[in-house]
């Protein structure tokens, strides 16, 4: 009796613990149910690349790069209300919501076009170092930031004035940048693998920190209330660090060819594009520990994106089969 008992016993405890691990597999390999997915496309007739988009939420419009002009999206119903043409390699736009102009890099013409936020219309063309990429305003300063990737060098514009302030010269290949509002602009250098805190006042580099183990740093989003910069990086990793010390805190796993990341100020989810075609998301527990909480995916060559801090969602810019469409990834 005790000889055919136990054996009866192991092998139902045995399939018990084999159907346990099983679920919990299942449900570690389970999308979350309230996780992102692409909820719209919207077509965007035309030819040609792509490159930055960004929110104006107050105006509720969305500007995407789109290769010799800009379009002008209105955020919540996706209609397109225009565009601001004769933008040569077009990369990114920078907005100043208080005075009322847009700033867009020309990367093939050298220069940055000022326009008109409520007109669209072109208001000026200022000229910068050579093949101007990324592109960002500093709420400290009132000046814009055009990043220079052909003369390693950042040209800093007035934004009310449209006059150039200064150069900076950086020692390397510029990716993305963000500016704290407190007087400094931290861009990455994807060739050293570095990144410079700017001063955007004195315009000069006061301090270049290594980015490793995160390797070829090319996007780049601040917690500006933490003092947290969140740095995604060619080698499949982003990076967190110390927008004060430089000290990478911790980095965590993401896709492949990442080239934007967005922070969430009041989700604390931070979203890196990858041009594999997916969103890495992570969620910040606290301003020193953070959690991988979904891979979504999108599509091949998805790879830079805008945040809408409204409604959460995520816009993506992309071409399928000749097609140019940019994706709405929401919940």
């Amino acid at each position: 009796m005790r000889n055919r008992t136990f054996p009866l016993l192991r092998t139902l405890l045995t399939t018990a613990a084999a159907g346990l691990l099983c679920f919990v597999l299942r449900a570690v390999a389970a999308p979350p149910a309230d996780g992102y997915s692409i909820v719209k496309k919207i077509p965007v007739p035309g030819q040609g690349s792509f490159d930055y988009l960004i929110v104006d939420e107050g105006a509720r419009r969305l500007y995407v790069s789109h290769g010799t002009q800009v379009e002008v999206l209105d955020v919540d119903s996706g209609s397109i209300v225009g565009n601001i043409p004769n933008t040569p390699g077009v990369h990114g736009i920078a907005i100043d919501a208080e005075i009322g102009r847009g700033f867009v890099s020309n990367g093939k013409a050298n220069n940055v076009t000022i326009f008109d936020l409520k007109t669209l219309k072109p208001i000026a063309d200022v000229p910068t170092g050579q093949k101007p990429d990324a592109i960002i305003f500093d709420p400290a300063t009132s000046r814009v930031f055009a990043f220079n990737g052909g003369s390693n060098s950042a040209t800093a514009i007035d934004a009310a004035t449209g006059k150039v302030a200064g150069t900076v010269n950086l020692g390397g290949g510029p990716e993305y940048a963000a500016a704290d509002g407190n007087g400094f602009v931290y861009n990455n250098l994807e060739d050293e693998s570095l990144v410079l805190k700017i001063d955007s006042r004195e315009l000069t580099v006061e301090q270049r920190w290594p980015t490793a183990p995160c390797a070829s740093p090319s996007s780049m989003a601040m917690d500006r209330a933490n003092r947290r910069i969140f740095i995604g990086c060619r080698n499949k990793l982003m990076a967190v660090m110390n927008a004060d010390t430089g000290k990478v805190i911790t980095t965590l796993p993401i896709g492949d060819h990442v080239d934007a990341t967005t922070f969430d100020p009041e989700t604390k989810l931070i979203a890196n594009s990858n041009g594999e075609g997916t969103i890495t998301v992570v969620h910040q527990d606290s301003p020193d520990k953070y959690s991988v909480v979904e891979t979504v995916k999108t599509a091949p060559k998805a790879k830079t994106m805008a945040l809408d801090p409204k409604t959460h969602q995520l816009f993506l810019s992309t071409a399928e089969n000749g097609q140019f469409e940019v994706l709405v990834v929401g919940k």
